[in-house]
Order: structure tokens, then C-alpha cells, then sequence
């Protein structure tokens, strides 16, 4: 028989993730799912098969039936809660899988809980917009003794994912640290495409040539956040893509881990102030690719290029 599996948090990569398990699993039981706002929960059953999965009205009851949890929530205070409901169980010889992004410092205190528990504990981290999460093909990095990612790679690479890297007896933390400089990454090219718009076009060469050399030289994630800036969809989106305030948390663990290093991230100083203009200008509806808008604004722009 397969294990049981039990999913929480049903955000925007959550969702994706959830459904791809489903999919392409090979499940013989409905997969346990939760998620703190449960007209999520019933969103995602109407969309799979009948059958294919089960609402539970806790964490704690659907840590209860599963052998192996994945957890993926918004920030390290949640997912430090949503473990300790876990650990309420008797959760001996299961497996935890935690996806979120959260410090390093979060991840080792936790995986430190789960295995004085007597579970295993698997840091796996994944990369990827929403879009990429629906499809299938985020890249996941999980780290952890080998007989703990051994367990966990069956739901990855295939899966929710197209790649992986794997940490296999690497400390957690390795795969949280990858994870935020992998997103200091992001929240860079957001902030360039967002500077770069704004010299085209305040020195006339128009944003539409740009655009044209962006999707030339650099197809894909640079391509799609230019064009979600030109199209206005960084302020008509009713629900953000990257929340600003997941975008902060970010880059504040990024400093963090810079800082610790004696090192300075002065690109992510700069693209993290213009996401407080952002939080300031729109609140959390805000999303990073807002970045483009507190740059305009910055520079005698209004902050939607109507």
C-alpha cells in the first residue's frame, strides 16, 4: 500500500503542487488536504476527480492519518505553528516535508522538533512562479539524511517538479540557503526590468524596444515579468502573484544570512525599498512586480502606466 499523504497550505504554489500529487502520485487514497481558509480546500476538490481527496477540518486531524506530510506556508511564525500542530500526534516513523521558504535558523529548529518526535524531517524548498507550479515544473531542493530525501523524492522530480538538486546528507539549512539567494535572484531582475522601463522611458527610447531585446536576450522569467509590468498586470491583478509582503520576508532573510556572512546585498537593499514604497502605496495587495511602480513613482511617474 502507498503512503498516505496529507497536504497543507493551498496558496498560490500550494494549490499547483496539491494537484500534481494527485495527478501523477500514484495515490491509492485520497490525499489528505488543509488549508487555513477552507473554501480553498473545496476550490481545489471541485477541480480533480471525484474522490481523489479528502478535507480535513485540522492540522492536527490530517497529521493524524498521514504517513507523510508536505507543508508549504507563508512565513516562518505559520509554519512554526502548523508544526507544532503536527507534533501534537504521536508522529513516530513519519515523514515531514517542509517546502516553505523560511530562514535557515527556522528550518534547523524545527527539523530538531519533528526528530526529537521520532519523525523525519526533509527540507525541500522549490523554485518557481504559480504558473510553473500548475504545470508541474518547479525545481525543488531537498536536503536531509538520504533515507529521509529517498522518501521524499517520489512527490518531486516528475511530480510537482522538473529538476531537483539534491542535498542528501547535507545540513537543512543548505537548502533554505540556496533557496534565499536563489530568490535575491528574483527580486534582483525585478528591480533591473523595473529601473530599465523607467530609463526607456524617460529617455524616449520607448519601453516596446526594450521589451522586444528583453524577450531576445532573455526569454522566459525575465520575459514574463516585463510583460507584466508593460501590461499593467502589477496593479489590475486582484490577488498578487508574489505577495510584497512574502517578497520582504525574503529579502530580510536574505540580509540576515548576508549580514552573517559579513556580506552586503546592496541590490536587495534597493529592491526592498522600493517594495515598503510598494506596501506603503498599495498595501498587501502589492505584488513585486509593483517594484516598477514605486520605481516610476521615484522617478516623477504615476505609479500605474496607464
Amino acid at each position: 500500500m502507498a503512503p498516505r499523504l496529507f497536504f497543507i497550505g493551498l496558496g498560490n504554489m500550494g494549490r499547483g503542487m496539491a494537484a500534481n500529487i494527485v495527478e501523477k502520485a500514484n495515490l491509492d487514497q485520497p490525499l489528505l488536504i488543509y488549508n487555513r481558509t477552507k473554501q480553498r480546500c473545496i476550490e481545489l476538490s471541485e477541480k480533480l476527480p471525484a474522490g481523489k481527496t479528502e478535507i480535513v477540518d485540522s492540522i492536527a486531524e490530517g497529521a493524524s492519518k498521514a504517513d507523510i506530510i508536505l507543508n508549504i506556508l507563508s512565513n516562518d511564525a505559520v509554519v512554526e505553528a502548523s508544526i507544532a500542530e503536527i507534533l501534537k500526534n504521536d508522529v513516530k516513523g513519519k515523514l515531514i516535508i517542509e517546502c516553505s521558504t523560511i530562514h535557515p535558523d527556522t528550518t534547523e529548529k524545527i527539523a530538531q522538533q519533528v526528530e526529537d518526535a521520532g519523525a523525519q524531517f526533509v527540507a525541500a524548498p522549490v523554485f518557481g512562479a504559480p504558473a510553473m507550479a500548475d504545470a508541474g515544473q518547479l525545481v525543488g531542493v531537498l536536503a536531509g539524511p538520504k533515507a529521509s530525501v529517498d522518501r521524499a523524492r517520489p512527490y518531486f522530480k516528475g511530480v510537482t517538479a522538473k529538476a531537483e538538486i539534491n542535498m542528501s546528507d547535507e545540513p537543512y539549512r543548505k537548502a533554505l540557503t540556496l533557496k534565499l539567494i536563489g530568490n535575491s535572484f528574483v527580486i534582483n531582475m525585478v528591480e533591473q526590468l523595473a529601473e530599465g522601463h523607467v530609463l526607456a522611458e524617460k529617455s524616449g527610447l520607448g519601453t516596446d524596444y526594450l521589451h522586444q531585446w528583453i524577450e531576445g536576450m532573455f526569454p522566459g522569467p525575465y520575459a514574463a515579468y516585463s510583460t507584466r509590468m508593460l501590461t499593467g498586470d502589477y496593479y489590475k491583478r486582484e490577488y498578487p502573484l508574489f505577495a510584497v509582503d512574502l517578497a520582504r520576508k525574503d529579502a530580510g532573510h536574505a540580509m540576515s544570512l548576508a549580514k552573517e556572512g559579513g556580506v552586503r546585498l546592496h541590490n536587495v537593499e534597493t529592491a526592498d525599498a522600493h517594495l515598503a514604497e510598494l506596501k506603503a502605496h498599495v498595501g498587501e495587495k502589492g505584488d513585486i512586480a509593483g517594484i516598477y511602480g514605486a520605481v516610476r513613482m521615484e522617478n516623477g511617474l504615476p505609479y500605474e502606466n496607464k
